[in-house]
C-alpha cells in the first residue's frame, strides 16, 4: 500500500439524522443524531478499523458508505466519483465494487438455499455469465475461502459458524469488489475460529488487492489487523491514527478508556471497568451534550469542554484527535 496513493474512499462532513415518531399528539418531533460531521480518507489496500461503544454510529457509518442509507449532510467520494446522491442504474453498478460482510454468518444466509447458489446469486442479479459459468465461479470461490468445492449443494445448517462466515465472504468476493465493509465479522465466532477468519481476510487482501473497513467492538481484533483505527463517540469522530501509534499512546481520554477496559468476572465492578473506569451512561443521541460530547464522562474535563466543540487536530504525524487537553494551557492526557 502506497502512502501517497489517492484515496479510494473519501468521506467529508458525513451526517445522518433520523426523525422519530411523536410519543404524544402535541409533542415536537424528535431527531436522533446518529452521525455528525465525520470525515476521513481510505487509501487503496488499507484496512481501517472503526471502534466505539454500541450506539456510537459505527453501523450507520458503514451503511452510509455503502449507500444503503442516504446521508443527511456531507459527501462520499468513491474511486474519484461523488456517490453522495447516486441512485438507479448507477447505484446498482456501484454495488459491484462495494460489498458488505455481515456480523451473524448463519442468519445472513437463506436456510433453504444451497450455499453455492447463495454465493452465485449476485452474479445472476447483475446478469454476469451463463448459469454454468456462475456455478463454476461459485465453486471456485468456495475453494478460495478454504471450503471444499463439493460443498456447493449443502445447506447452511450443515456448516459451523466459521464455515458460514467463509460462505459470506465468498458471496461478497464473487463480484470482485474493491472495498469490503466488515461489520463485526468475527464477534459471533469462537476465539480459535476468529483467528482463522482474520488470517483469511488478510490473505484475501494480499491476493485481490482489497481495501477494508472493519467495524468491531473488540479492540484486540482491530489492533491485530488494521493499518489505522478511527474512534467514534456519540456520532463524532474523536481520534484517528495509525493503529500502532493509537494503541501505544492514545491522545483522547475516550480512546484511553477503551484501551484500559478489561473484562471482569465481578458484576459489581463490571459497570466501571467496561469503559476503563469511566462511569456513567452514554448521553442520548436525541439530545447530545454541547461542546465536547464526551465531557460529561471525562475525568479531565475543563470549562471549555462544556462550551466549545474541540476541532480535529493533527497532533502527531498522521495522528489526529479532537481534545482541548492538547492545546496550550491544557493538562496533558494520561500516557498509556
Amino acid at each position: 500500500m502506497s502512502a501517497m496513493a489517492e484515496p479510494l474512499l473519501s468521506v467529508g462532513g458525513l451526517a445522518k439524522q433520523f426523525r422519530l415518531p411523536r410519543t404524544r399528539l402535541f409533542d415536537a418531533p424528535l431527531t436522533l443524531k446518529a452521525l455528525d460531521g465525520v470525515s476521513f480518507d481510505l487509501r487503496p489496500g488499507e484496512i481501517l478499523g472503526i471502534v466505539g461503544e454500541s450506539g456510537c454510529g459505527k453501523s450507520t457509518l458503514a451503511r452510509l458508505v455503502l449507500r444503503l442509507l442516504d446521508p443527511s449532510a456531507g459527501r462520499i467520494r468513491f474511486a474519484g466519483r461523488d456517490i453522495t446522491r447516486t441512485g438507479g442504474a448507477e447505484l446498482r453498478r456501484l454495488r459491484r465494487e462495494m460489498q458488505l460482510v455481515f456480523q451473524d454468518p448463519l442468519s445472513s444466509l437463506n436456510p433453504r438455499m444451497p450455499v453455492g447458489v447463495t454465493i452465485g446469486e449476485a452474479l445472476r442479479f447483475h446478469g454476469m455469465g451463463s448459469r454454468a459459468e456462475q456455478q463454476a465461479q461459485a465453486r471456485d470461490f468456495l475453494d478460495i475461502v478454504g471450503l471444499d468445492r463439493d460443498y456447493y449443494d449443502r445447506l447452511p445448517h450443515e456448516f459451523s459458524g466459521g464455515q458460514c462466515q467463509r460462505v459470506g465472504i465468498a458471496r461478497a468476493l464473487i463480484l470482485k469488489p474493491r472495498l469490503l465493509v466488515l461489520d463485526e465479522p468475527v464477534s459471533a465466532l469462537d476465539v480459535s475460529v476468529r483467528a482463522q477468519i482474520l488470517s483469511l481476510l488478510l490473505d484475501l487482501r494480499r491476493r485481490f488487492g482489497l481495501t477494508y473497513i472493519l467495524i468491531s467492538h473488540d479492540l484486540s481484533v482491530v489492533k491485530r489487523v488494521c493499518d489505522r483505527t478511527a474512534v467514534l463517540y456519540l456520532g463524532k469522530l474523536v481520534e484517528i491514527a495509525p493503529s500502532e501509534s493509537l494503541y501505544r499512546e492514545p491522545l483522547h481520554p475516550y480512546t484511553q478508556a477503551l484501551i484500559r477496559a478489561i473484562p471482569s468476572p465481578d458484576p459489581a465492578a463490571k459497570r466501571a471497568r467496561d469503559l476503563g473506569g469511566i462511569e456513567g451512561d452514554v448521553p442520548s443521541p436525541i439530545d447530545p451534550p454541547k461542546g465536547c460530547r464526551f465531557h460529561t464522562r471525562c475525568p479531565h474535563r475543563m470549562e471549555v469542554c462544556a462550551q466549545d466543540e474541540p476541532p480535529m487536530r493533527e497532533l502527531r504525524p498522521g495522528h489526529v484527535a479532537a481534545c482541548f487537553l492538547h492545546e496550550a494551557g491544557g493538562a496533558p492526557a494520561t500516557r498509556q
